[in-house]
């Protein structure tokens, strides 16, 4: 009998298993918009996208107004898509003005963008006239 219950234990506890890796998975799958029409998303307004139409990028709270892979970008700043669309800046530079710079050496964008060291003073480790 005690045998009985502890087969019985373990059964019960593989089937909640199953029970919970499911539903997660489910809950997964309710995020995305895969196998939803492509037209409609989940809460019923018309999906849009910056490739078949750009000016959804000049919307207010936009990420940016440039469109790049059917995603709303800034090439300004973007360190991804930076100047133009796959653009990528390396290990430890950053975009600028669309533009990739060393921000610990740019006398323009010394630390970040936009932080201009005076005509005699030197950037060094992102800081004007550190030395």
């Amino acid at each position: 009998m005690k045998l009985l219950k502890t087969l019985f234990l373990v059964l019960f506890i593989m089937a909640l298993a199953i029970t919970v890796a499911t539903s997660s998975e489910w809950n997964e799958e309710t995020k995305s918009l895969r196998g939803t029409s492509r037209f409609l998303s989940q809460n019923g307004r018309v999906a849009l996208t910056c490739e078949k139409n750009p000016k959804i990028c000049l919307v207010k709270g936009s990420a940016g107004p440039d469109c790049c892979n059917n995603k709303c970008v800034k090439f300004l700043t973007d360190r991804q898509n930076c100047g133009r669309c796959g653009k990528k800046c390396s290990f430890g530079k950053i975009c600028c003005e669309g533009k990739c710079v060393n921000p610990n050496t740019n006398k323009k964008h010394c630390g970040k963008c936009g932080n201009k060291c005076n005509a005699k003073g030197s950037c060094v480790f992102g800081m004007c006239s550190y030395a």
